[in-house]
């Protein structure tokens, strides 16, 4: 009898998909590593005589080398001037930069990536690689994300793109962005996830020692990290009430009357300074908190509901999925196999 991997293993492929990642120099190099060791993977657990994908790095260098900003280069299959005379068919395109060269991307290479959008099945921007998918246009009123610190960049250098700073990746169509360094391999997970199933994608993750595979909809950075942003804010104190307090009542209206406030200038507050409302922060950083306490472990997903003011477990339950993408139940158990 065979299970469900074994079944998604074998899943027959009319030919081989080629995934192209294209370096406009200088790169981060795990922007480029990340993703292809997914794909490489994939072709090693998939098995059979036809690897799934056919992976090739371009580099729009003068030649094949490609320099990244650790000061290591990478040696890439071929330039862009050699792939644009070959015109070979493109699967799935993926960009990648760095953030030194944010503006200075050569105009005929964005060009390139403009015409071969009309042909690609999937066109996809890791970290500020989303830069060059704005330049040519291709993000004109479709929502992307991109490193969380350069989402503002993002926003004022390409106002026709609707920049969203919290996912680690964002599906818009056949567009894909992501946020940076890891987040990478999450989008890469995710195409491989489309195109074999989430039994190979879940097994690529347990073989690069990643003990969860994050949905898009995950944030970037956590909310506590995101209220320490910035110095001197309004809501520090407030913030810092809330993290301590967990189980108190956090409703808008008992955060309001400790802050002073009226409801409506505390949500004024909320959006103006951290982009976002009471009730979202609070769920934030409630789950972030139940994660932690999920991870050290010595208490039943009962207890930790309590302690950190949910109701009951389903209640606990719900959020979890909708902020994390899987149950707390799933998660302990991914933890427990990884530690």
């Amino acid at each position: 009898m065979t299970s469900r991997a074994q079944r998604s293993r074998a899943r027959p492929l009319s030919e081989s998909k080629r995934v192209v990642i294209l370096g406009l120099p200088p790169v981060d190099a795990l922007d480029v590593i990340g993703p292809a060791e997914v794909f490489a993977n994939a072709n090693r657990i998939h098995g059979g005589t036809r690897p799934p994908y056919v992976l090739e790095l371009v580099s729009a260098s003068a030649d094949t080398r490609l320099e990244s900003e650790t000061g290591i280069a990478l040696v890439g299959h071929r330039t862009l001037d050699q792939e644009r005379r070959a015109g070979k068919p493109i699967d799935t395109l993926i960009v990648t930069t760095g953030f030194s060269a944010i503006g200075i991307a050569d105009p005929a290479a964005i060009a390139w990536i403009q015409k071969r959008a009309a042909s690609v099945r999937r066109m996809c921007a890791i970290c500020v690689g989303a830069f060059a998918l704005a330049e040519a246009g291709l993000l004109d009123g479709r929502r992307a994300t991109t490193h969380w610190q350069a989402t503002q960049q993002l926003a004022e250098r390409y106002p026709a793109v609707e920049v969203d700073p919290t996912p680690i990746w964002v599906k818009d169509g056949n567009l894909y962005t992501s946020a940076g360094v890891s987040a990478g391999i999450d989008l890469a997970l995710a195409l491989v996830g489309e195109d074999l199933g989430n039994d190979i994608a879940l097994k690529i993750a347990q073989d690069l020692v990643l003990y969860l595979r994050r949905p898009g909809g995950q944030a970037q950075f956590s909310a506590t990290l995101r209220s320490q942003h910035t110095p001197g804010s309004s809501l520090e104190r407030l913030c810092r009430w809330i993290a301590e307090n967990l189980n108190a009542d956090l409703s808008v209206e008992a955060l309001a009357s400790r802050s002073a406030m009226s409801v409506r200038t505390l949500i004024r507050q909320f959006q103006r300074e951290l982009n976002t409302t009471p009730a979202k922060y609070v769920e934030e950083v409630r789950i972030e908190a139940v994660r932690r306490a999920i991870e050290m472990g010595g208490r039943t997903i009962e207890d930790i509901a309590r302690r950190h003011g949910y109701q009951s477990v389903d209640v606990l339950r719900k959020a979890f999925i909708r902020r994390v993408g899987i149950s707390p139940k799933d998660y302990l158990k991914r933890f427990a196999v990884h530690h």
